[in-house]
């Protein structure tokens, strides 16, 4: 798997929407319980529970979108002691919650450090080209559309789970779908990891061609032991719909600088 580091496609306009939502992103992830001090892998019990309710309350569970089934019983927080010993204690909602709008909460709710920072890697190099390509309220409307529609098509995928689907995932799945129809010339600096990370600059088209590629053999849970943990199917589902909201732009769209130097390890040539 290839990391991408940045791309050579400038953009004309600020893109405030990219960074609101890069802000949005880090800032109800510091506000989750117990995620800021994940990084130091220190959580006890009482923030494990308080995790739980929170996420119970702000993430999007399949079983409540499809069926609209709301849990009698959830857990509220609290930490008690039963047979077994200390545990989180359930109770009855004390709360009432949209499952329609728990899928645009869920969309800012992050499993740990590195969930965060790998989806906002991704978001930072191509979301500004799609909102400079869309304009500023567009690209909002697309972002939460590709999001809405991942997080749908999962639940229908797996309908009978209580499972919490949390993450930007799959709306930011939505945007690399997009960059690949408009940009797919576009090169993008990587690093490939072969003993040490090599950096390499590669066209756009490997680069998300390659990780949706990855991302659908990982959905049928093939050389992967936690598909069953990472919701695969919502990147496939978030990708193909921002590849087809994003092909009606692509006549218009003016193709990015081709620049000149090093390109798969040699010189390119002027214009190449």
């Amino acid at each position: 798997m290839v990391i991408p580091v940045h791309d050579l496609n400038p953009v004309r306009r600020t893109p405030w929407v990219t960074y609101a939502l890069l802000a949005a992103n880090v800032v109800v992830f510091l506000l989750t319980p117990g995620m800021a001090g994940s990084l130091t892998g220190g959580s006890g019990l009482a923030q494990l529970c308080h995790l739980q309710a929170f996420l119970d309350h702000y993430a999007a569970v399949p079983r409540e979108l499809i069926h609209h089934e709301m849990p009698r019983l959830v857990p509220t927080g609290d930490v008690g002691v039963g047979p077994q010993g200390p545990g989180c204690v359930v109770g009855p909602p004390s709360y009432d919650k949209s499952p329609e709008l728990s899928v645009l909460t869920a969309m800012f709710l992050h499993g740990g450090w590195l969930h965060l920072l790998g989806n906002m890697l991704f978001l930072w190099i191509f979301g500004n080209n799609i909102e400079d390509r869309m304009g500023h309220l567009r690209f909002l409307l697309f972002y939460g559309v590709c999001g809405i529609a991942a997080a749908y098509a999962f639940a229908l995928l797996n309908a009978g789970s209580g499972a919490p689907l949390i993450g930007a995932s799959g709306a930011i799945a939505g945007v690399l779908g997009a960059y690949l129809v408009l940009y797919p010339r576009a090169r993008v600096w990587v690093l490939v990891p072969f003993l040490v990370f090599l950096p390499l600059r590669l066209p756009a088209w490997i680069v998300l061609g390659l990780w949706f590629v990855l991302q659908a053999v990982y959905s049928s849970g093939a050389g992967v032991s936690d598909a069953g943990t990472v919701a695969y199917a919502a990147h496939v589902a978030g990708f193909v719909v921002g590849l087809l909201i994003a092909l009606p732009l692509r006549p218009g769209t003016p193709p990015p600088p081709q620049p000149r130097g090093v390109l798969f390890g040699r010189r390119a040539r002027p214009g190449g």
